[in-house]
């Protein structure tokens, strides 16, 4: 499985229009999470978070908010941001704009629909899964007023050919000030995710970092 730890300077200058990290010359860190809500572990998250008086966006799968909204109300009433991540985790490379477009409309209408119940602000930030869209469903997602939201920092969480120690690895040497990371609250990836975002909170929080959430 080939991807980069840490996102190439190349790769952000020839997106310039999506988000890869958020400048500041403060100490904060941006912490994201895909693939939720599920149960137990993005409940496990939370309360990590929770610990740390850390914030994240959790860029959510439309179905399993549907599945599981009170997991998403927790979420939204700890003070996290939402993000849209399409209804059914689609590969942007291999469906047709009408498809992609639809999975995410439906998606945006589901997590509306929830967040307006708790009112809560609607932000419309989407990320692609698998990092994966082609540049004219980018242009019209940006018209329609949509921040893609990449990453500066892949933990590889998902990564079953790493360790979980590899994994911490990618978080730690890689993290700067204002940096966007990528973790999964999903089964798939809840091993290594458990051991290594505790780590991650308390090796940075004693560094001075904050956790904020993506606007």
């Amino acid at each position: 499985m080939l991807y980069f730890a840490k996102t190439p300077h190349i790769i952000k200058r020839l997106f310039p229009n999506l988000t890869w990290d958020i400048p500041t010359k403060e100490k904060r860190i941006y912490l994201t999470f895909d693939d939720g809500p599920t149960p137990e572990i993005t409940t496990w998250v939370l309360s990590e978070l929770k610990k740390h008086n850390a914030k994240a966006t959790f860029f959510c799968i439309g179905k399993n908010v549907t599945a599981h909204p009170e997991i998403f109300k927790t979420i939204l009433e700890d003070g996290n941001a939402i993000g849209n991540h399409t209804h059914n985790h689609v590969n942007g490379w291999k469906k047709t704009s009408k498809t992609y477009l639809r999975s995410i409309d439906k998606a945006q209408e589901t997590i509306n629909f929830s967040i307006r119940s708790q009112k809560s602000p609607i932000i419309n930030l989407f990320r692609p899964p698998y990092g994966k869209i082609k540049n004219s469903v980018a242009k019209k997602l940006l018209e329609k007023g949509y921040k893609i939201i990449m990453w500066d920092v892949l933990s590889g969480d998902f990564d079953r050919s790493i360790t979980k120690e590899q994994c911490l690895k990618n978080v730690i040497q890689n993290t700067t000030q204002g940096s966007i990371i990528v973790f999964h609250d999903s089964v798939k990836a809840s091993n290594k995710l458990k051991f290594v975002l505790p780590k991650a909170l308390d090796h940075f929080s004693k560094k001075g970092y904050v956790f904020e959430t993506i606007k």
